[in-house]
């Protein structure tokens, strides 16, 4: 069972989801915390990876390190998506059996699930149907990931969770025009519209899709929670259980980030929408006692603030 002194390995730490762990890791008191800088491990070579956790010998591991990006760059560069995170993933869970570590958690994301499933979506639903082509390749190397630990479970009795988490948000997220996800790049344009006192804002699509967004340290609070547990499944979604539109969401930053603005927001309907709706069902979470914490407007103002001072 992990305790304030187990030996934790946080692969990315530097990212959205792995910076949390780190910060919600060491509020709750963990104290032997081992992460490293890419320079020194690349995740995506496989000697360096098993020699690393031989030397360190970690007890549990919380594989938060992938290559992300939005809907242009997933589509454009799908070779590097799916090289990429099948080496990541693949050299970390066979290290992990190897050296004998019992248990980790695998991070995947809810693009794993078919392109048109019911909603909200059951962890059942997955290879149920043809994955959303903008981001499959990505898609089918977290499926593999999660094949991978119910495999190794299965084989060797290993507790290798896989958690499912929905559109996720906060610090140290990726603002790169080609890479960033929707609400990264709604905080940038924000950011921008105040700063240059700009007008109008210009969102890809026509703002109908549906999407369920939840703040990191939400995110990070499931991965200790259910590192903590036993449970019987392999595949837990992790996320709010509720939607709205892009439409929606782009009106609640505005009014949340510039409450004495009035800014025209413009829909470039040239650009592809992804996915029409995307919403987990997370009732399997809540039979074993965990459910979102994070109030939606404090969690976008500190996300806006985070962003502000990096630019500082």
């Amino acid at each position: 069972m992990i305790n304030k002194n187990s030996k934790i390995f946080v692969a990315g730490h530097k990212g959205l989801v792995g910076s949390a762990i780190i910060r919600k890791l060491i509020s709750q008191g963990y104290k032997n915390i081992l992460f490293e800088k890419r320079k020194h491990l690349d995740l995506t070579n496989q000697s360096q990876v098993l020699n690393y956790i031989k030397k360190k010998k970690p007890e549990f591991i919380f594989i938060a390190a992938a290559k992300v990006g939005g809907i242009l760059s997933n589509y454009k560069y799908k070779a590097d998506y799916i090289y990429d995170n099948l080496m990541i993933q693949t050299n970390i869970i066979n290290s992990a059996y190897k050296i004998g570590i019992k248990k980790l958690i695998f991070l995947g994301s809810s693009c794993v699930y078919p392109k048109n499933c019911k909603q909200p979506i059951k962890e059942s639903y997955l290879l149920d149907g043809k994955l959303e082509e903008t981001n499959d390749a990505y898609a089918i190397a977290k499926i593999a990931g999660i094949k991978m630990c119910q495999s190794y479970n299965d084989q060797f009795g290993t507790k290798y969770l896989c958690l499912m988490p929905t559109n996720t948000f906060g610090p140290n997220d990726n603002y790169d025009v080609l890479n960033s996800h929707f609400v990264p790049s709604l905080i940038k344009k924000i950011y921008e519209i105040k700063i240059k006192s700009k007008k109008s804002i210009k969102i890809w699509g026509d703002g109908s899709p549906r999407r369920e967004i939840i703040y990191v340290d939400d995110i990070a609070d499931a991965c200790i929670y259910f590192m903590k547990k036993n449970v019987r499944e392999n595949l837990i979604n992790i996320g709010t259980g509720r939607d709205k539109t892009i439409k929606q969401y782009t009106d609640l930053f505005i009014k949340t980030l510039c409450p004495n603005l009035k800014i025209n927001i413009k829909f470039d309907k040239k650009k592809p929408n992804g996915v029409l709706r995307k919403v987990l069902d997370v009732s399997l979470a809540k039979k074993y006692g965990w459910k979102s914490k994070c109030d939606i407007k404090s969690s976008i103002i500190h996300t806006y603030e985070n962003y502000s001072n990096l630019l500082k």
